[in-house]
């Protein structure tokens, strides 16, 4: 079995889809893995490292035209036009966010299977790349608050006085959340955090935050695979309401609220933001999404009323060594359910394939992808 790593190609994207250690666990089973020549450098693996645990060294057409291709983009042109009809392809492909482009690589006859659909069940968390990759994001953004803040994060006591510590607000206490809050807990920083579904305050009250509670029905997210769900206007109103006084007295917020296939939460207004104090900044982990605050500009950092809105767009490729390890064997563990010695077998009966395929026989196959395209999804 080949199997292809390509080089990404997205400004900005520093990860490569499988690491040395993953490769040497493939090339040990008697695959024969093909890595694109510069694919690992950004992230700190050079070629000899792929080398020495036995893979060769290609160029773009060779990785892409693999009878099992793992990527962390979407293909380029040039990969869509290599992939080879029948072959596998694995990787964040963006089925819910992006599914007009999806009929484009159906065409290629590949079977792919897209990670952000992954089901989040108990077998299935060792291919949970959202997860993975949200956790480097938290972290990350805090790091990057710290950077760009104009104070210190935890209290200080000099021979110039006591230096308060920070204050920071997290709105959304999933993966990447939950990593922010034990992030800047870390730094000294004092944390609370807010989230819409019923099990986050204990997750949020163990990490040693204050967990920000709003007279509101919280949802129950067992029911929808662990993710929120779009909130009732009346239920918006009550927690904007409610969070406009901890937004007020924080000198950073971290928004990570993202609901899957639709447009980001709002969580800040504009009204919201002039209420900070100068100087105080707003992370936006959803601006690729249309962003939790109503100022925020993916991929720039807007000034408001002295408040800096920053809307990073891949924090996990600022940590792309370790980004890229934790991906290669979430993405290692999903490929073994489709490798056999025999070849590609894509067992539609496994519910972790079925969950996860997007594209199948030259067509569209998944319920959601193909409901989001019947109604003119973007």
């Amino acid at each position: 079995m080949i199997i292809g790593i390509p080089k990404t190609t997205e400004a900005g994207e520093h990860r490569v889809s499988m690491t040395p250690d993953v490769v040497a666990r493939l090339t040990k089973e008697n695959h024969e893995v093909v890595v694109e020549s510069g694919a690992g450098e950004a992230a700190g693996f050079i070629d000899d490292a792929y080398v020495a645990v036995g893979a060769s060294i290609g160029d773009a057409a060779r990785a892409w035209s693999a009878d099992v291709v793992c990527s962390v983009e979407y293909p380029s042109d040039q990969g869509l036009a290599n992939l080879k009809s029948g072959a596998v392809l694995l990787g964040m492909l963006q089925p819910l966010d992006a599914p007009a482009r999806l009929t484009a690589l159906a065409r290629t006859g590949v079977t792919s299977m897209a990670f952000e659909i992954v089901p989040r069940t108990t077998r299935a968390q060792s291919m949970d790349v959202l997860s993975s990759q949200a956790t480097v994001a938290g972290y990350q953004a805090v790091l990057l608050a710290a950077e760009k803040l104009d104070k210190f994060f935890p209290m200080l006591t000099t021979a110039a006085g006591t230096i308060a510590p920070s204050k920071v607000l997290i709105l959304g206490a999933g993966v990447a959340g939950l990593m922010s809050i034990a992030t800047a807990r870390r730094l000294g920083a004092v944390v609370s955090a807010f989230d819409v579904r019923a099990e986050a305050a204990e997750q949020v009250e163990s990490l040693g935050a204050k967990f920000v509670s709003i007279d509101m029905e919280q949802q129950d997210s067992s029911a929808t695979g662990g993710y929120a769900k779009e909130v009732a206007k009346d239920t918006q109103s009550k927690i904007l309401a409610g969070l406009a006084k901890p937004v007020a007295e924080a000198d950073v917020v971290i928004t990570t609220a993202q609901i899957p296939g639709r447009p980001a939460p709002l969580l800040i207004t504009r009204q919201m933001v002039e209420a900070m104090r100068p100087g105080a900044l707003v992370i936006d982990l959803a601006a690729p999404t249309g962003g939790n605050c109503e100022l925020t500009q993916a991929g720039t950092t807007v000034v408001h009323s002295n408040v800096s809105i920053i809307g990073p767009t891949n924090l996990p490729s600022m940590a792309a060594g370790d980004a890229s390890r934790m991906y290669g064997r979430n993405a290692l563990a999903l490929m073994k359910l489709v490798l056999s010695e025999d070849g590609v077998n894509v067992n539609f009966e496994d519910d972790i394939i079925e969950g996860s395929v997007v594209t199948h026989g030259g067509a569209v196959v998944h319920p959601r992808v193909k409901a989001l395209l019947d109604g003119g999804g973007n």
